[in-house]
This record gives structure tokens, C-alpha cells and sequence, in this order.
């Protein structure tokens, strides 16, 4: 599957999630019913995955850790909160770098409509 088909599959399981769950709920509820919808869809989902920071030849385990690793292609980061903020961005940029990946979807699950809280982040990217 493609990047981009494969984060539109993403996006379209949180929305479905979060239609039945609207929010209001913790970040943990949302990242479980996720990953559960993911999974029926065929993708392999790591949940909490760590992430290593390598600083010259020493590798930190500070416990840095993606909410969801899609397809080992897509870092997924669920949030329940007022409002994103720039840190939430950086965070995912941050691991995104980390990890050497592409591309990450950072989602708010507190907004009234999911596609409000929403960011699709690129580090990188190259294109399918």
C-alpha cells in the first residue's frame, strides 16, 4: 500500500472511532479502538513502540515512544486535548526524525469534528 493510501486508511479508522466514541475520553481509549480498527483492516500496528535517540555511538533509551507504527511506514500520535499545540508538532517531528520515517499523523480526538484535529507531518518525504 502506498503512503498515501495508507494514511488516508488511517484517517479514515480514527474518523470512524471517533464517531462512535466522540470526545471527551482519554487518549489511551482512542489509541486502543485505533489500533483495533486498523488491525481489521489488514495493517500491522505496533502500539507504544519505542524510540531510540542514537547520540554518536550511544544509544539513549529515554522512553520516547510513538503511540502507533503503521505498516512500519506511518507514526500515528493521538491526542485528547483542548488544542494542539507547536510541542505536539515538534514531538512528532522529533520522532519522526528518530525513526527515519516519512511521515506521521498527528490527531486530536477532543475536537467536535476529527478532521479539525487532524495534521498530516512530512520529514523528508520523497513521495510514493
Amino acid at each position: 500500500m502506498q503512503i498515501n493510501d495508507l494514511t488516508s486508511t488511517i484517517i479514515g479508522c480514527a474518523i470512524k472511532v471517533h464517531r462512535v466514541l466522540g470526545p471527551g475520553l482519554l487518549e489511551s481509549a482512542y489509541q486502543k479502538c485505533l489500533a483495533y480498527e486498523l488491525r481489521k483492516q489488514g495493517l500491522e500496528v505496533l502500539e507504544e513502540q519505542p524510540i531510540p535517540l542514537i547520540y554518536e555511538d550511544v544509544r539513549l533509551d529515554f522512553g520516547f515512544r510513538a503511540d502507533l507504527l503503521v505498516s512500519g511506514s506511518v507514526l500515528v500520535e493521538c491526542k485528547a486535548k483542548l488544542a494542539l499545540h507547536p510541542v505536539d508538532d515538534a514531538q512528532l517531528i522529533s520522532h519522526l526524525r528518530l525513526t527515519k520515517l516519512s511521515v506521521g499523523l498527528l490527531m486530536n480526538f477532543h475536537e467536535i469534528v476529527l478532521k479539525d484535529g487532524i495534521k498530516r507531518i512530512v520529514n523528508n518525504y520523497r513521495g510514493d
